[in-house]
C-alpha cells in the first residue's frame, strides 16, 4: 500500500469559490481568479524522505533541550564531570544550558537574506566574534545560489561543529563556543526545515507531515532525556550526551545533499530573473518528479505551469522589499505567524516544564526524586499528544485544534495558580493540571504553531517572513525564561501563574478571530484567501 498511489477525493472545484487573488503589489485592489492546481497524485514511498531528513533538524533540536537537562548534572558533579572546572558559577551554567538559545536568536538573523544580515546583526562579544563570522562567510558564499535545501546543508554543518566542540571541549569558553555553534544550527534548522516540507509535500498530507516535524522535535527531547538518565552516572558523561547526536548530523547533511531542490524556490527565482526560465522549469519539473514518484512528467508539468502561473498571478516577479513584509496582506501573515509563535512561549510553556519535578515529588511519586526520571515520563507524554495531533490535523483542522487546545492550557494554569495560592493540600490538582497543560499544548501550540508559519507567508515573502518568526520564537522564549525569577519573586507563584493564563485567554481571542482555517488549501489557495 506504501507505494500505490494516495489521494483523499477528487479536486472539488466549489473549495475555490469566492477566493480571489490579489493582483500587483500586496495592496492592489485589483483581482484575478485563483487557478487550481489539479488533484496531487504521489506514492508515500516518496513524499518520506523529503520530510525525513529536514525533520533531523528538528529531532536535533529537542535532543539539545533534552541532553542538555542531564549534561548540566553531569558537568557539575565533582566526581563525574571529568574535569577541572566543574564547579560552575550560575552565570557560566546559564551560558551553557542557553548558548545553543543565543546561538538559535543569530541563526534566525542569518536566515534573513545578506542586505537585512548586514543591517539587523547587532554588535556581538569578542568570545563570539570568531565563529560569526565564519558562519557568515558560509552564509555569504551561498547567498546567490542558497535555497531551503542548501540552508539545511548549512545547518548540518553548524550542528556538527557544535556537537564535536561541546563534546570534546577542554575548557569553559570552547564549550559555550560550541553550543553557540550548535544553536546557530538550530536558527536555520527552524526556518528551512517547514519551508521545505510545506512546499514539496503534497497538499493532502502537507498539515500532516509538518506536524510530525514537531513530534521529531518531542521525540529527540525524549532521546536526550533517555541519553542524560544513561550517562548521568559515568564519568564525562556529558561529553557523550552531546556526542552522540553526531550521526544524526551527518545523516542530516547527507540526505539533504540527495534531496532535490524545492520546486517552488526554483520557479520563483526564474520569475524573477535570477535564472532561465526554460532551464528551471526543467529542473523543477524534474525535482517534483522525484517528490511524487512519478515516473512521467506529463501531470508534473501542468502543476509546474499552474504554479507558475499562480506565481505571475500574485506579482512573485519583485524581489520581496524589506518594508513589503509590513504592509496589506503581507502584514496579515506577519501577524498571524509572529502572534503564534509568540504566545506559544509566552503562555508559560518553559516554566511549567520547570516546576514539573515539583509538582510531581509533591504528590508523591516515587520518580519525581529523580529529575532525569521525570523528564522521560513528561517526554512520553509530549510524544503521545503530538502523535495525536499529526493523525487528526488534516482532519479536524488546525483552528479546532488551536481553540480546543488553548482553552486546555488556560484552565490548567488557572488549576496551577489555585494550588500555589488556595491548594496547596491537594497536589493532585497540580499534577493533573500540569498533565493537562502538556497534553494541550501538544495538541495546540506545539506543532500548530510551526505548521501555520510554513503556510500563511507568501512565497517571495517566506524566507524573510519565517526567518522573523523564528526570530520572535527564540526571543519570546528567552524574554519567558529570564523573567520567570524575578517575578516570581516579586508577584509570587500563584500569580504568576495567573497571569500565564491570563494571556492564555488573550491568545484564544487572537486565535477565534484572527487565525484562518488552511486544512485542504494548496499554498497558493492560502495566499489568496489572505
Amino acid at each position: 500500500m506504501a507505494d500505490d498511489p494516495l489521494s483523499n477525493s477528487t479536486t472539488n472545484n466549489k473549495r475555490a469559490e469566492g477566493i480571489q487573488l490579489q493582483h500587483g503589489d500586496c495592496e492592489s485592489e485589483s483581482t484575478a481568479p485563483l487557478l487550481l492546481a489539479p488533484h496531487e497524485s504521489y506514492r508515500l514511498s516518496a513524499a518520506i524522505l523529503p520530510f525525513l531528513f529536514p525533520a533531523l533538524g528538528g529531532l536535533l533540536y529537542g535532543y539539545d533541550i533534552g541532553a542538555t537537562s542531564g549534561a548540566t548534572i553531569s558537568l557539575k558533579s565533582s566526581t563525574f564531570s571529568g574535569t577541572t572546572w566543574y564547579n560552575l558559577s550560575s552565570l557560566q551554567t546559564g551560558l551553557v544550558v542557553s548558548g545553543s538559545l543565543y546561538g538559535a536568536l543569530i541563526g534566525s538573523i542569518l536566515a534573513f537574506n545578506i542586505a537585512d544580515f548586514l543591517g539587523l546583526i547587532p554588535p556581538t562579544p569578542p568570545l563570539f566574534s570568531f565563529n560569526i563570522a565564519l558562519v557568515f562567510c558560509f552564509r555569504l558564499c551561498l547567498s546567490l545560489t542558497t535555497g531551503r535545501r542548501r540552508e539545511l546543508i548549512l545547518s548540518s554543518v553548524s550542528y556538527l561543529i557544535g556537537a564535536l566542540l561541546t563534546a570534546a571541549a577542554p575548557n569553559f569558553p570552547i564549550m559555550v563556543v560550541g553550543r553557540f555553534f550548535y544553536g546557530i544550527g538550530i536558527g536555520l534548522a527552524m526556518h528551512a526545515a517547514p519551508m521545505y516540507i510545506a512546499e514539496t509535500a503534497p497538499s493532502q498530507i502537507r498539515g500532516m507531515l509538518i506536524s510530525l516535524k514537531e513530534f521529531f522535535i518531542v521525540l529527540g527531547m525524549l532521546l536526550g532525556y533517555i541519553a542524560g538518565s544513561l550517562f548521568v552516572e559515568v564519568v564525562s558523561g556529558w561529553r557523550y550526551m552531546y556526542a552522540t547526536s553526531t550521526p544524526l548530523c551527518l545523516i542530516m547533511g547527507i540526505g539533504m545533499c540527495w534531496l532535490p531542490a524545492s520546486p517552488r524556490w526554483l520557479l520563483l527565482c526564474a520569475i524573477q530573473g535570477k535564472r532561465n526560465i526554460m532551464e528551471s522549469k526543467e529542473n523543477a519539473t524534474r525535482c517534483l518528479c522525484r517528490l511524487r514518484g512519478q515516473a512521467s512528467p506529463d501531470l508534473v508539468s501542468e502543476q509546474v505551469d499552474l504554479i507558475l502561473d499562480e506565481l505571475s498571478y500574485v506579482d512573485q516577479e519583485r524581489q520581496a522589499g524589506f518594508s513589503e513584509i509590513f504592509q496589506g496582506k503581507c502584514l496579515k501573515a506577519m501577524i498571524i505567524g509572529c502572534g503564534l509563535v509568540f504566545f506559544q512561549q509566552v503562555t508559560g510553556q518553559p516554566s511549567v516544564l520547570y516546576y514539573a519535578a515539583t509538582i510531581l515529588q509533591s504528590a508523591g511519586f516515587s520518580g519525581a526524586s529523580d529529575a532525569t526520571r521525570v523528564s522521560v515520563l513528561l517526554g512520553l507524554l509530549k510524544l503521545i499528544m503530538t502523535g495525536v495531533a499529526v493523525l487528526v490535523v488534516d482532519r479536524l483542522g488546525r483552528r479546532p485544534l488551536l481553540i480546543g487546545g488553548v482553552s486546555g492550557i488556560a484552565v490548567s494554569l488557572f488549576l496551577l495558580s489555585s494550588y500555589y495560592t488556595l491548594l496547596k493540600d491537594a497536589p493532585y490538582v497540580a499534577v493533573i493540571a500540569l498533565l493537562l497543560y502538556v497534553g494541550c499544548y501538544q495538541l495546540s501550540f506545539g506543532p500548530i504553531g510551526w505548521l501555520m508559519i510554513s503556510e500563511v507567508f507568501p512565497l517571495r515573502l517566506r524566507g524573510r517572513g519565517l526567518s522573523i518568526a523564528v526570530l520572535v520564537n527564540f526571543a519570546s522564549n528567552a524574554l519567558v525564561t529570564f523573567a520567570f525569577s524575578p517575578l516570581e519573586d516579586l508577584i509570587g507563584t500563584g500569580i504568576l501563574f495567573s497571569a500565564f493564563g491570563v494571556i492564555a485567554v488573550a491568545s484564544l481571542v487572537f486565535i477565534f478571530f484572527i487565525v484562518p482555517e488552511t486544512k485542504g488549501l494548496t499554498l497558493e489557495e492560502i495566499e489568496a484567501s489572505l
